[in-house]
């Protein structure tokens, strides 16, 4: 900060030894420190009315985790505090299962392993009615019950679930497949997977085909369930409802 009497500059630091799932926003330890010399106006405001701001922002970050609960983004409890968080997998022939297959190293900036994730859906609806659902910004926001950004078109964007997973729609054949450049937020630092998303029309019925390429290896767990329970289960609510508003 900047001392606006003298015009100096001082630097500190502020660390939050205790944030946990646990620990309610308002006993969180707040610890303000800065660098010798002079700004102990800077170090007293920011222990006052700068810890007051720092607890609004905790206050939106513990919010936005919860809402990525099921994406692996997990704040860790008093146990996991000051401990490494790292988990290992045994990518084998012999360990893996039939719909999980390593993929080659993606490299953005450092080696990611990751793997590929296929899965089945059938739902009770025409291909072209499922096809509107992943394409048409008012569907996508009612069975995700967020605001999103769907710009169904070669090149356009995709954000969903409050920006927990965005990406970028590569390739479009109306009832019949969708391509995607698509990532959770918890994931690298511009990672993404390869999602395709095919649509065998069966006359009432619509198996969905989904390939998720590039989903790193700590990750897969959670993408899985991702798929699973925020968009195929919530697709299916959505397609219930509709069919009893009909009737």
């Amino acid at each position: 900060g900047t001392v606006k009497e003298s015009g100096e500059k001082h630097k500190g630091s502020v660390e939050i030894p205790n944030l946990s799932e646990e620990n309610e926003v308002d006993d969180t330890e707040i610890n303000v420190s800065k660098k010798k010399g002079e700004g102990d106006v800077l170090k007293d405001l920011m222990r006052t009315e700068g810890t007051t701001k720092v607890r609004e922002a905790l206050r939106d970050y513990l919010k936005a985790l919860k809402t990525e609960f099921t994406l692996g983004m997990i704040l860790p409890t008093k146990a996991a505090v000051g401990q490494e968080l790292a988990t290992e997998r045994k990518l084998s022939g012999n360990t893996m299962q039939d719909s999980v297959s390593p993929q080659s190293l993606d490299i953005v900036g450092v080696k990611i392993p990751t793997v590929k994730i296929l899965m089945r859906e059938i739902f009770n609806s025409p291909a072209d009615e499922l096809y509107s659902i992943f394409t048409t910004k008012e569907l996508v926001q009612k069975f995700s019950k967020c605001s999103a950004v769907i710009e169904a078109e070669k090149g356009g964007k995709l954000q969903m679930f409050d920006g927990c997973v965005s990406g970028e729609y590569t390739e479009l054949v109306p009832s019949q497949r969708i391509l995607l450049k698509w990532r959770c937020r918890s994931w690298p630092d511009e990672h993404y997977a390869t999602v395709a998303l095919n649509f065998k029309d069966m006359a009432a019925q619509t198996e969905l085909q989904l390939e998720c390429k590039g989903v790193p290896v700590s990750n897969e767990d959670s993408t899985r369930q991702c798929w699973k329970k925020q968009y195929f289960e919530e697709i299916r609510i959505l397609l219930q409802q509709s069919k009893d508003t009909m009737e």
